[in-house]
């Protein structure tokens, strides 16, 4: 670490910093977002950014003066809901067309229009995630310890545990249903669990078994698979690239045109359904957030958001720890995987130098971001602020030594797994 030291070229102010971040004013904020993300300058972008800010702000204001969040079905829901459905109906309906034509058609010219139409409500057909086949997953036999301990971060929340665990190299957590019976999964991702302490996993833990009680539509069975057929609504209905056939380019150009109103609609129905589970996914976050404090407590649940802040910072570790690999050529980086043991305590103690000014300019740099990058989800300050917001929660689900002991020998596999990958593959 090397510290350096500057005045500040806007005020004049002495800084002090560390040689392996970002240079910035803690005084007048200069150059506290250097790398701030360039935001879509068209109407929709922009009318979509301005209304998660007032939606994010409003259920922030709701809070401060005493109200309540919680989950409920309001008009909104329902339109999204109904709109959904009508997006399935146009599936049906295409599946419907094909086997009428197939049948009226049995022999003749009808096979080419049925197998057409089938092919496509095939291609749209309501989509249901499955468990991934090339990452590590976890059963209950596998990891008893984690699954009670998930199952007891749950019982807190209001809801079941999970039914499955998978593993992977994302710095990062999610949880989501899958196959035809609705069974829950949850991801954890190795390089942020390592670096969490033992209750900020729980909160963390606690933030993913809310997403199952906070009325979240846009991720449901009924509005989240719409949203998939409609993207591929979207991707079918792209512009085409010149054919090196059509030395004119007349049919590439006519095709497109084609293409324009349908991708249109396709468009407008996907901006409509943004806007109606808007205010719902950011009222989950919320909520999770809420459940995340409950379990784990609040200052659990804000050191938790810190260290998703400094997620790049551990991006840039792991292709630190790559790259020297990579080095010595295939053989030293197939080397280096067979030699795991480390890489998650490098990682962790990494992190753990990161120093206050550096995340107090990430927290800034967020606000000045807002919703820039993500319109779906409240910025971190902001659901920092909501945190804040009353008496701090202590935790209803305490870590234990023996526990966590017993957990990391159950997910040893996995890291070594995991690791061997990152060395390997590349981050």
């Amino acid at each position: 670490m090397t510290e350096t030291v500057q005045p500040c070229p806007q005020c004049g102010a002495e800084i002090r910093g560390d040689g392996r971040f970002t240079t910035w004013c803690a005084a007048c904020d200069w150059n506290v977002d250097p790398e701030r993300p360039e935001e879509k300058q068209g109407r929709l972008a922009k009318a979509q950014r301005a209304q998660a800010r007032r939606h994010g702000e409003r259920l922030l204001a709701e809070l401060g003066t005493g109200g309540t969040l919680h989950a409920r079905w309001d008009s909104s829901t329902v339109l999204a809901v109904a709109v959904a459905l009508v997006v399935h109906a146009m599936t049906v309906a295409l599946t419907a067309g094909g086997i009428w034509f197939l049948v009226r058609g049995w022999g003749g010219m009808g096979m080419i229009p049925g197998a057409f139409l089938l092919a496509l409500g095939w291609s749209l057909r309501p989509r249901l995630h499955r468990l991934p086949e090339d990452e590590p997953v976890l059963r209950r036999a596998d990891a008893p310890e984690l699954f009670a301990l998930t199952d007891e971060v749950a019982r807190v929340a209001g809801t079941r545990g999970v039914d499955a665990i998978v593993v992977d190299a994302e710095i990062n957590a999610s949880v989501r249903s899958y196959g035809i019976r609705g069974r829950r999964l949850l991801t954890l991702g190795l390089p942020l669990w390592e670096v969490l302490t033992p209750q900020q996993r729980i909160a963390l833990l606690g933030h993913e078994m809310g997403h199952y009680v906070n009325g979240d539509t846009r991720h449901g069975l009924v509005v989240g698979t719409a949203y998939r057929s409609l993207i591929t609504w979207h991707y079918y209905f792209e512009p085409v690239d010149r054919d090196p056939l059509d030395d004119t380019g007349a049919l590439t150009l006519i095709l497109n045109l084609l293409y324009v109103v349908p991708r249109l609609l396709v468009r407008g129905v996907l901006t409509v359904l943004d806007g109606l589970t808007l205010r719902a996914s950011q009222r989950a976050e919320y909520l999770a957030d809420r459940v995340a404090a409950r379990t784990g407590s609040t200052r659990a649940a804000l050191e938790l958001m810190d260290h998703l802040l400094i997620a790049d910072s551990a991006a840039v570790t792991l292709r630190r720890e790559v790259n020297r690999a990579a080095l010595n050529g295939p053989r030293g980086r197939r080397q280096a995987a067979d030699r795991t043991d480390g890489l998650w305590e490098l990682l962790a103690a990494d992190l753990a130098s990161v120093p206050e000014h550096e995340r107090e300019r990430l927290r800034r740099a967020g606000a000045l971001r807002g919703h820039s990058v993500d319109a779906t989800h409240p910025p971190t300050h902001l659901r920092h602020a909501c945190l804040l917001i009353g008496e701090a929660a202590p935790p209803a689900v305490v870590a234990d030594d023996d526990r966590e002991r017993r957990i990391t020998e159950e997910l040893s596999t996995a890291r070594t797994k995991v690791a061997r990958q990152i060395l390997r593959d590349g981050y």
